[in-house]
């Protein structure tokens, strides 16, 4: 039988919900790190998104910040820190502040892509040089920045040195595999929004993964999408707002997270519809039973180490009661 008691951790985009405003919107942040934190969920990470006027994620580090003063022992991070839009030596200095008082509960996700449209990332940029191309300079910088003092150049994070922050380096595509392996970081496969090249990613980290430091094995982790009820029928209906949020992304507009309606027929048009649903192939949908069965199907197949899991659902109740059934299926309740 596949392990699926595995432990299972939370993303969260931010999201603005019709009817909130943007205070709203990080109370509801954080209301949903103490629910599940109080379920035992490993962790606990915040995207980065710029220029979205429905997520309000664009300055992570602050909000992780503050989510770790509201919460106790859940481990509390960026999925990710988009790395081509900060200095590393920043980064460090935050995160090493973080770490000197949250100490134990910080994880750095990294990844290369803006979180944004090419105008904004140019304004985000340090540099109008491509800072994509030095993302694996600037990961390793990083490493050298939370490690031993006597590793380190004349620029050093302070706070930061000797912190020994955990980095994770996160990917939608195959590029992120050969260098988590090659670095021998944990891997994050984003297949919550682009699950197309999973399977690939995951097995290019694990053949090509080096012991490092830091990690002695590959530890893969994989953010799905999460829509669970109390049957398959509430769930087909929960998952509407998913699909409408999809929906944005496919058409380029900006509505803030809505209720779930009864047929997307008519909201959607088929072309929408095949891209949207592409995009969140790779999702645990269904009352507990069939999210029991999807998760070892899953596992069966790709026996990750962990299970991260994003839940677009309008209702906050509900959204609490999809990340519970999910705790309950890998407790083998």
């Amino acid at each position: 039988m596949p392990n699926i008691k595995i432990p299972v951790s939370v993303l969260n985009l931010a999201p603005i919900r019709e009817g909130q405003g943007t205070k709203e919107a990080i109370e509801s942040m954080i209301d949903l790190a103490k629910a599940t934190e109080d379920m035992g969920y490993s962790r606990y990470w915040i995207a980065e998104h710029h220029n979205t006027k429905t997520l309000v994620s664009s300055a992570t580090s602050i909000l992780i910040k503050h989510t770790l003063e509201h919460t106790e022992k859940i481990r509390v991070g960026s999925g990710g820190i988009m790395l081509p839009n900060h200095s590393p030596l920043v980064v460090a200095e935050q995160f090493g502040t973080m770490a000197a008082i949250y100490p134990d509960r910080l994880d750095l996700g990294l990844g290369r892509a803006p979180g944004t449209d090419m105008n904004t990332a140019n304004a985000l940029r340090r540099s109008q040089n491509d800072s994509v191309y030095t993302f694996p300079d600037d990961v390793k910088q990083l490493l050298t920045y939370f490690g031993p003092e006597e590793n380190q150049d004349y620029v050093k994070a302070y706070p930061g040195v000797n912190t020994h922050v955990p980095i994770y380096i996160l990917g939608s595509s195959t590029d992120s595999a050969y260098l988590a392996a090659k670095l021998g970081l944990p891997y994050v496969f984003a297949s919550h929004f682009a699950p197309r090249f999973m399977e690939e990613a995951i097995s290019i980290y694990r053949s090509k993964f080096q012991p490092s430091p830091y990690l002695d094995k590959p530890y893969m982790m994989v953010c799905v999408n999460l829509i669970a009820a109390e049957s398959d029928e509430e769930a087909n209906r929960e998952a509407t707002t998913m699909q409408q949020f999809f929906l944005n992304v496919v058409r380029g507009t900006s509505n803030p997270l809505r209720q779930p309606v009864d047929s997307m027929e008519g909201i959607w048009s088929p072309s929408e519809k095949e891209m949207a649903k592409s995009m969140t192939s790779v999702s645990l949908q269904g009352s507990k039973e069939t999210i029991r069965e999807q998760l070892t199907s899953f596992q069966e197949k790709y026996a990750v180490d962990e299970i991260m899991a994003v839940s677009y659902m309008y209702d906050e109740g509900k959204q609490k009661r999809a990340y519970e059934i999910l705790k309950e299926v890998v407790e083998g309740k």
